[in-house]
């Protein structure tokens, strides 16, 4: 018996005509479509915010305003990153417009050499779109809008999309009919909930469907369980899995997730006060999680997300200051936190980095309160040297000056995380040399920094990329514990 494709095949040989038919049928197939390229013009703002924004628009052509070009260069002076951004931004220029066919685009080579698919083309001529007389002409956004609308109405075949950060910039675009666009490329993630929480329920059948062929065993007091089951390729290493359907809740670490087999450990449990850390104990599930990561010394890199007093700094300085002072796995605690105000600044601060930073570091000294209150032993004149100890292995470092530093055998915890950049977030933590563990703290609905959003914050983009890493871990602490007050006025304000 001949397989399907056999009598395919058989039949188009034995008709004679057979190759009359697919001439016909192809000739009367209609053509492919090919896809326009689409028209980027650039604001000012996309391109000091990612200077190689230029390489990320794939086949698409970019535009480039003379008032962007005006601007990139008013903002090159200074030491901030955004005059870093625009000087760099300036050099990717400089070595993309090398020829003299300016009008019909230059090729965008990408940094490995490579001809990018798309072209750039810059203003060569005085443009004057129709605008409403009541958009003043001087303003360099109003430029650039009479520059989206020319090209509009001299390209009617071409999708012509301004892009820009400016959400007002965006909306005057809309008003006037014309197509506007956030920069996309540097965002992790759309939706903030979709964000990784290093945390995952079991489903109910999970045992059911897992449990066949599962083995079991127990070594230096953990529990290891070899599951295989659909849900294992959804599994990351160091992902927490808890079931709490039975009479004794589970919870458990993956600690290795290959195909459709993982290994889950059994966790130390932090909440009983055997085993308390520097005096504090775990008080919810995710607390107990992060203490369990914390005091991992094969976990260096170290990411806990969550609302104001759910304990992060807390736990993390109680964990710094065991491993430091009583297990001696790392020399010192070294605290930096991005000095961006809520209000306005408080000017010029008299005194050395450290005394500068004492203004915004008033969260360590209130969390260092709170662990010296809980060493009972040696009345006042014992906490009293403890506290002296302690604030002796604690030094405070300014951002600033990081660049070329390294960190041998240091416990470094990166406060108020979310105001970083993705760029500056790779700086700090490739600060980390050998020994040192990096603890970063957040909450992503806390952002101070402008043109940083909840998706494309630094803190958003370590813990998206840095996920499934054997050596790294993430909880998202989901329960404040501060105060009812403090718990309440989170919700309900």
């Amino acid at each position: 018996m001949l397989k399907p494709y056999d009598v395919e095949s058989h039949a188009a040989e034995s008709t004679p005509h057979s190759s009359v038919l697919t001439s016909a049928v192809t000739k009367t197939r209609p053509p492919r479509k090919t896809k326009m390229k689409k028209l980027f013009v650039l604001d000012t703002n996309v391109l000091m915010h990612d200077p190689t924004s230029l390489f990320r628009f794939e086949e698409h052509d970019l535009y480039l305003p003379i008032a962007t070009l005006e601007e990139l260069d008013s903002h090159k002076r200074g030491l901030s990153d955004v005059s870093r951004n625009a000087r760099q931004a300036s050099r990717f220029l400089d070595e993309i417009v090398i020829g003299d066919d300016i009008k019909s685009g230059l090729a965008i080579k990408t940094k490995d050499g490579q001809s990018s698919r798309g072209k750039l083309f810059l203003q060569t001529e005085a443009i004057n779109g129709n605008l409403p007389s009541t958009l003043a002409s001087g303003k360099t956004d109003n430029q650039i809008l009479s520059v989206v609308r020319h090209l509009q109405e001299q390209k009617p075949e071409r999708e012509v999309v301004l892009v820009s950060k400016d959400i007002n910039m965006r909306i005057k675009a809309r008003a006037l009919g014309l197509a506007a666009e956030d920069y996309f490329n540097d965002k992790v993630l759309e939706d903030a909930d979709l964000l990784y929480t290093g945390v995952r329920p079991l489903p109910k059948d999970f045992w059911n469907t897992h449990g066949k062929d599962m083995e079991s065993w127990k070594k230096e007091g953990h529990t290891y369980y070899r599951v295989r089951g659909p849900l294992v390729p959804k599994l990351h290493v160091n992902e927490f899995v808890y079931d709490e359907s039975g009479d004794r809740p589970l919870h458990t670490i993956v600690k290795e997730a290959e195909g459709r087999v993982a290994v889950l450990e059994t966790l130390k449990d932090y909440t009983h006060t055997k085993n308390e850390v520097w005096g504090i104990t775990a008080r919810n599930r995710e607390q107990n999680f992060a203490l369990n990561l914390l005091m991992n010394p094969a976990v260096d890199f170290v990411t806990l997300l969550g609302q104001a007093g759910t304990g992060k700094t807390l736990l993390a300085l109680a964990a710094g200051l065991t491993q430091v002072l009583d297990d001696k796995r790392y020399s010192e605690i070294i605290m930096t936190r991005v000095t961006v105000p809520i209000g306005e600044d408080i000017g010029f601060l008299p005194g050395t980095e450290e005394e500068k930073m004492t203004p915004w570091m008033g969260a360590l000294e209130d969390n260092l309160d709170i662990l010296n209150a809980t060493d009972e032993s040696g009345g006042e004149w014992g906490r009293a040297a403890t506290r002296d100890l302690v604030r002796s292995r604690i030094k405070v470092k300014s951002l600033n000056f990081m660049r070329g530093r390294t960190f041998v055998n240091k416990w470094l915890i990166i406060d108020e995380a979310q105001n970083l950049t993705p760029k500056q977030m790779k700086t700090l933590i490739t600060r980390a040399g050998p020994g040192t563990k990096v603890v970063c703290l957040g909450n992503i609905a806390q952002i101070d920094t402008p043109y940083l959003t909840e998706g494309s914050s630094g803190l958003s983009y370590v813990v998206d990329r840095m996920k499934g890493w054997s050596h790294s871990g993430h909880v998202t602490l989901a329960r404040g514990e501060r105060s009812r007050l403090a718990d309440h006025a989170a919700e309900a304000l």
